[in-house]
Formats: C-alpha cells, sequence, structure tokens
C-alpha cells in the first residue's frame, strides 16, 4: 500500500445467528421482521439464501425491540422507522404529527393501565386488613 492511500474497511456485516445471538431472539423472528419490511439484509452466496445483515439492519432490529417492549405494532415501528430522518432531516410533517399522535396514545394507555393498577392494588391492599381482622377474630375466638 502507498503512503497516503487509505485501505477501504468493509461496513460491518452480520449473519443472523449474530443478530438471534446478540438480541436474544429467534432466527425466525429476524425472517418475520424481514418479511414485514422491518430488515432489509443482502443476499449473497449460492442461490442467494445466505442472509447478510448490516449495520443499519442490526440498529433496526435494536428499535423494533425496543419498540415492541414500549409496546408499539410493528405497523407502528415501521412507520416509525420509515420516517428515515437521515435522508429527509426532521420526515415529513404529517410523519412526525402521526408520531406525535402515536406516542400520546400510548402514553395516555399507559397511564391508564397505571392507574387501573394501583385501584387494583387498593384493592387487593383493603381484602387483605379484612382477611386478618378475620383471622384475628376466629383466633381469639
Amino acid at each position: 500500500m502507498a503512503i497516503g492511500s487509505k485501505k477501504k474497511t468493509p461496513s460491518a456485516q452480520f449473519t443472523i445467528a449474530d443478530l438471534a445471538i446478540e438480541f436474544d431472539v429467534t432466527h425466525r423472528a429476524i425472517r418475520f421482521y424481514e418479511d414485514q419490511g422491518l430488515l432489509s439484509p443482502e443476499r449473497v452466496g449460492k442461490n442467494s439464501q445466505v442472509r447478510m445483515y448490516s449495520n443499519s439492519d442490526r440498529t433496526r432490529l435494536r428499535l423494533v425491540l425496543r419498540g415492541k417492549r414500549l409496546g408499539f405494532s410493528l405497523a407502528e415501528i415501521k412507520e416509525i422507522l420509515d420516517i428515515n430522518l437521515y435522508n429527509k432531516p426532521g420526515g415529513s410533517v404529517l410523519q412526525l404529527e402521526r408520531f406525535i399522535g402515536t406516542l400520546s396514545k400510548h402514553r395516555e394507555a399507559l397511564e391508564q393501565q397505571m392507574e387501573d393498577l394501583s385501584d387494583q392494588l387498593n384493592e387487593l391492599a383493603s381484602h387483605e386488613v379484612q382477611c386478618k381482622k378475620l383471622l384475628a377474630v376466629k383466633k381469639a375466638g
């Protein structure tokens, strides 16, 4: 290599097994996300049967899994990922408004679940107190 020339480094590529191990998901789940248009690996090898995932696919998989943990549907996750902030800084106004609406709906749903859980905990605590009183009366009597 000549002085001052730069060696090209290929972009990182990952097999389906690499991603499955890293993110603790099945190969089937990763293929399903591909079928849903969430990932788009390069096909290589004989008959293009080997999937090679890029850093972009790896990042998208991380975001898909995070979205699922937050309760988003795959359709919502795809819509969010397709905003594509890298090619269109800020995304379109419509996309961002939809994203804000989706976030708002999920926040409201989670707040309602928290309220429901709090009500259930209070009810359980009340029943527990009543049962302890009854038990104390029965043991005394």
